[in-house]
């Protein structure tokens, strides 16, 4: 289903098909039969995708416990990863299996909280739990506007600024100002985050003792790429 996403938002398709989707047509990447048929993934499987200048390679490894060995044989070849949790059941079990396979490899990696749409979603508790359950060092990147049936877009805590995603399928970005009763508390956490990333970044916590204020997004976007890639940090992001 992310996959899909990824596809449809980087112009590679023309249109969304839902994983087990009643036309038929099933998720571009399911390229097997007992794939659709099941709405699992079996067999990893590879494509690409531009995103401005940078090529994307992509590839859909299986979520089931059956086929963690597809998961080990693609872990192999990564720089990096993305672990999707979702909002309202957080770390799981298999997530626990995939995280431990990533450390083995050591394959840098971004946390998604995926279905913030849904009832029950809680951001800040699924972030917690990476700590708690998977012992990563999770700074928070972004913090959503609502949750639940209040879903509206979130805040880019690196750039402050709110996104919110129009059209059928979210297709069109629209950037604007944070809420003005939602600044506070960006503000706090904006704060919260670069104490975060300057614990595990020696070039950011020098700057941050020097002058927090003087902090710019460009030295930020740094310290996180260079964290993130030292295993230091997982940065987390948030969406439907």
């Amino acid at each position: 289903t992310l996959s899909e996403r990824i596809l449809f938002y980087t112009g590679k398709i023309h249109e969304i098909h839902e994983v087990r989707g009643k036309d038929g047509v099933g998720a571009v990447m399911d390229s097997m039969d007992l794939e659709r048929e099941k709405g699992i993934t079996i067999q990893s499987a590879a494509t690409y995708a531009m995103w401005g200048d940078y090529n994307i390679n992509l590839i859909d490894t299986p979520g089931h416990v059956d086929f963690t060995i597809e998961v080990e044989r693609a872990l192999r070849v990564l720089d990096g990863a993305i672990l999707v949790l979702c909002s309202v059941s957080g770390v799981q079990s298999q997530s626990i299996t995939v995280d431990r396979q990533m450390k083995r490899y050591k394959v840098p990696r971004i946390a998604f909280i995926n279905k913030m749409d849904r009832s029950g979603a809680n951001y800040d508790r699924v972030a917690a739990q990476l700590k708690e359950k998977l012992g990563h060092h999770a700074v928070k990147l972004q913090y959503p506007i609502g949750a639940e049936d209040r879903f509206q877009g979130l805040i880019d805590l690196l750039s402050m600024k709110a996104f919110y995603f129009d059209g059928e399928n979210g297709e069109h970005i629209r950037e604007e100002a944070i809420p003005a009763d939602m600044l506070d508390e960006a503000k706090l956490r904006r704060d919260e985050m670069i104490e975060g990333i300057a614990n595990v970044d020696d070039e950011l916590g020098e700057a941050f003792l020097m002058d927090p204020a003087s902090i710019t997004e460009e030295q930020l976007r740094a310290a996180v790429r260079r964290a993130t890639i030292a295993l230091k940090m997982t940065p987390v992001m948030c969406g439907s």
